[in-house]
């Protein structure tokens, strides 16, 4: 370990790779809104914050679980669907409180796909946020909507009848959901969130 007079201990998030400071003084510079998307492996949650010296407040939250409880979404809250869902509904919770525009404050970007579809749901929902195209991936748009999910369900399920009880088993015992349909189920759930919020 380093020593000496000039030596000076780092931040603790900062040696733990949790957070960069000369990003967040960028982002609390700009004195917008921001749009923060933190993912755990089952969960993803968006909060859109408003930064002040006493503290950061919290304007609008959306949590992937309240997709089941309330919004039609049977499946696993950790996936692209759900994740898309999630941020939609931040965003329409924020168009109902008049906030209409924001940056991202995306954090050290574990879970990337997760984070980027949870983006695209709030851009879609209304909210003015400004990115470059080459931000999101090429397939993103079609695996939101569950389309990889079905297809790897399907293929399993002709090749490998076993495996697709195994892996699908989730789904199908606990949740009584059919993977082949997930494309339906997210269309569903996108109405719900759409007639409720």
């Amino acid at each position: 370990m380093a020593k000496g007079p000039r030596y000076r201990k780092g931040f603790r998030r900062r040696v733990q790779g949790k957070t960069d400071y000369h990003k967040r003084l960028k982002l609390l510079k700009s004195r917008k809104l921001r749009v923060v998307i933190r993912a755990s492996n089952n969960h993803l949650m968006v909060q859109i914050v408003q930064s002040k010296l006493s503290g950061d407040k919290v304007l609008v939250s959306a949590f992937s679980k309240e997709l089941v409880s309330k919004y039609a979404w049977n499946a696993n809250t950790g996936n692209l669907p759900a994740s898309y869902l999630t941020g939609y509904l931040a965003g329409f919770r924020a168009k109902a409180k008049k906030i209409n525009e924001g940056i991202f404050d995306l954090g050290i970007f574990y879970h990337r796909n997760r984070v980027l579809a949870a983006c695209k749901g709030i851009i879609d929902a209304g909210i003015g946020i400004p990115y470059r195209e080459e931000f999101f991936p090429e397939n993103l748009e079609e695996r939101i909507k569950g389309s990889h999910i079905e297809n790897y369900a399907k293929l399993l399920k002709r090749e490998d009848p076993e495996k697709y009880e195994q892996i699908f088993s989730g789904y199908i015992k606990k949740q009584g959901i059919d993977p082949q349909k997930i494309n339906q189920l997210f269309s569903n759930a996108l109405k719900t969130i759409e007639s409720k919020a």
